[in-house]
């Protein structure tokens, strides 16, 4: 049964740091792209990062700088460091990989509706709140 399982949520001071991680069980990441998204209840969900099969990293606008994609070399895990945490980064994170090679992450709308799916090009996460206070 594949499953991602996402953790290093908490809450922070702003400036401070979380590391989050996205475990996988049942699969391995060979392959797959694998993305943290995020979402504030009421806004739309948000791709800030994503590591592609190949190791190639991307990074939205309002994380570069800040936030480090990386995964481990049994590529089961993927983490994301946050770095200096601001208040507008308060959201829930969900970690997404896709199914296969020729599928890739996009941007969507909610990303409640995908939370723990497993779907034909991609699976998803419970997701992980982060608070960042002032």
């Amino acid at each position: 049964e594949v499953q991602l399982v996402e953790s290093g949520g908490g809450s922070v001071l702003a400036g401070g740091s979380l590391r989050l991680s996205c475990t996988a069980s049942g699969i391995t990441f060979d392959y797959r792209d694998v993305g943290w998204y995020r979402q504030v209840p009421g806004d739309e969900c948000e791709l800030i990062s994503t590591i592609r099969r190949e190791g190639e990293v991307t990074y939205a606008d309002s994380v570069k700088g800040r936030f480090t994609i990386s995964r481990d070399n049994t590529k089961t895990t993927v983490y994301l460091q946050m770095d200096n945490l601001k208040p507008e980064d308060t959201a829930v994170y969900y970690c997404a990989a896709t199914t296969g090679p020729q599928y890739g992450l996009s941007q969507i709308w909610n990303c409640e509706d995908y939370k723990g799916t497993v779907g034909w090009s991609d699976s998803w996460g419970l997701g992980t709140q982060v608070t960042v206070s002032s």
